[in-house]
């Protein structure tokens, strides 16, 4: 049984920019792990591609990190009009629900990173306006906003007035990558549902980049979900797809209408995959291994489109 696929979270941009960030690469065919001609295989997509930028990522001599988002922003705006027969912007959930009517895919535009626009709140609408609907407040650094799952430390000032303008805008509040205090945090003041976009159970498997039960009960409150992430580091030893459903049943223990779990691949971000996921077009494998661990179809259509669908209703008006 095959459902469509929402996935919050993937790297794909800078896979398309190639080694020399110099955007040579298609997103229509390409030998990552998300290309339109794997994902047109499946009976409905809807991707979440990251302008990624940190200052941890080493860059070419001469180029800025706002340098590098204005490339990759220019590079999945090129590529989704070289494939508009297949795929389409969505900037809200109503979208995403006609281009599949319609019988296409969907791109939604997300942040990793603010450091592309210097952590800047002001710049926030500019960018909404563009089409951005879910942003992080950093990635594995310290950081303007925040610390991170890494280095610790909460929201400063400025990690706060980001929070706020974010949701006043109407754009996702992602809290994958931050740390726990920043965590809990941005729960203390928020006026909207929270994702971790690309987050696993700590329960399941004991990395930083993990939630803890009390996290993932903290984002279900508020209306948010975690997407699942497909990185081997964060799965487990040696991890295969019946690793992977022991993180998505043991958040269904703490969420049993699983309203609240979603998928967030981190494809083209990651090395290493569970054994028997190889990329976008795995997906039907996931569901049909999760349907073999005793879920129902329509709790696996849930994790699989309908709970991100939901939390962009929610927020992205």
């Amino acid at each position: 049984m095959n459902f469509p696929v929402f996935d919050l979270h993937c790297d794909t941009v800078l896979n398309i920019l190639g080694r020399d960030l110099q955007g040579s690469g298609s997103l229509r065919k390409n030998e990552g792990h998300i290309d339109l001609e794997r994902a047109k295989t499946l009976p409905g997509y809807a991707q979440c591609f990251a302008c990624f930028t940190s200052p941890l990522h080493k860059l070419p001599a001469g180029m800025s990190q706002i340098q590098l988002f204005e490339r990759e922003l220019a590079a999945i705006q090129r590529e989704l009009y070289r494939s508009r027969d297949l795929i389409a912007q969505a900037y809200t959930a109503e979208d995403v629900r006609q281009n599949l009517a319609n019988g296409m895919m969907s791109a939604v535009l997300t942040i990793e990173g603010p450091a592309g626009f210097d952590y800047d709140p002001a710049l926030l609408e500019d960018l909404y306006k563009i089409g951005f609907r879910i942003t992080t407040l950093g990635w594995n650094e310290r950081n303007p906003l925040t610390g991170s799952h890494i280095t610790g430390g909460g929201l400063t000032d400025l990690g706060r007035a980001y929070v706020r303008e974010a949701q006043r805008l109407g754009m996702i509040v992602d809290v994958s990558h931050i740390s726990d205090q920043a965590f809990w945090d941005i729960m203390e003041m928020t006026s909207a549902p929270v994702i971790a976009s690309h987050s696993n159970s700590r329960s399941v498997w004991p990395d930083s980049r993990n939630l803890t039960d009390d996290m993932f009960r903290a984002i279900c409150v508020t209306g948010g979900v975690a997407g699942y992430n497909q990185c081997a580091e964060f799965t487990g030893e040696q991890p295969d797809l019946d690793t992977v459903c022991d993180h998505i049943l043991h958040f269904l223990e703490l969420d049993p209408d699983g309203l609240h779990i979603a998928l967030g691949g981190d494809l083209d971000g990651i090395d290493e995959m569970p054994a028997g996921f190889t990329g976008v077009q795995d997906y039907p494998k996931l569901a049909q291994k999760l349907l073999e661990r005793g879920l129902d179809a329509q709790t696996v259509r849930q994790i699989f489109w309908d709970n991100a669908l939901g939390v962009m209703d929610r927020c992205c008006m």
